[in-house]
């Protein structure tokens, strides 16, 4: 979630109590500049307290209301990359991965370096089952951003699921290469290994993502393949 500072005390001081801001076509030359001045910062403004209620209403679950709310910073802004970034997850939160992806892939179009975008476009190309399409966000992503751990996780998720387990393989190692306590990166390295036979690896990967707590590392699964070496972790754990 990205978030921006509302700075509207000193605009709101350049318009008189109890007064209507009105800004009028034919106005004297004189008073054109500061009129579409002071517009331009209430625009800012309303924009920004728009954007701030989103941020909250979001991190409140009211993910329609964020919604709502970033879509009046957009209609204020059109160019307001991290309202269409935020809306998109929002929308990803009520499981509208079209709507999503249209949201980033807009907030893409205006910020080509925006790696968090392309990141988020692929979980939701993920979601529905667009694998080779997320594949293709999160490599944009990891070019944008090389140190990336959870771009290299997914896409090697992603490319599990095309049963390219060798590449899947490759991906988590360099996830875990950026992050080593990263147990999830472990528990899915440890799957692409026993789907190729290395279970001795496989077996490896399990027991550090259990170390690590990873609640998706299966101890049952550890028990039945790698008995002989775990004997005691299972016994006392």
């Amino acid at each position: 979630m990205k978030k921006k500072t509302a700075f509207i005390g000193a605009i709101l001081s350049l318009i008189p109590l109890g007064q209507p801001l009105l800004i009028k076509t034919g106005a004297v030359l004189s008073t054109t500049g500061f009129l579409l001045s002071v517009s331009e910062k209430v625009n800012a403004g309303s924009a920004n307290f728009y954007f701030n209620s989103a941020l909250e209403k979001a991190r409140n679950g009211d993910y329609y209301g964020a919604i709502s709310d970033y879509t009046k910073v957009i209609e204020i802004n059109p160019n307001d990359g991290d309202a269409y970034y935020n809306r998109g997850n929002s929308k990803r939160k009520l499981k509208d991965n079209y709507g999503a992806i249209s949201d980033y892939t807009k907030a893409i179009e205006i910020n080509r370096n925006d790696y968090e975008a392309y990141y988020n476009r692929g979980n939701a190309k993920s979601d529905i089952k667009d694998y080779y399409g997320a594949i293709s966000d999160y490599t944009k992503a990891i070019e944008i951003n090389p140190q990336y751990a959870k771009a290299f996780n997914n896409r090697g998720y992603n490319k599990s699921k095309i049963k390219d387990y060798y590449g899947a393989i490759s991906d988590y190692s360099k996830a875990i290469a950026i992050d080593p306590l990263y147990a999830l990166a472990y528990t899915n390295r440890s799957e692409s290994k026993e789907y190729i036979g290395d279970i001795n690896g496989a077996c490896f990967d399990a027991k550090k993502a259990f170390s690590l707590g990873d609640e998706d590392a299966n101890k049952s699964w550890i028990k039945k393949n790698c008995w002989l070496k775990v004997k005691k972790y299972i016994l006392y754990n």
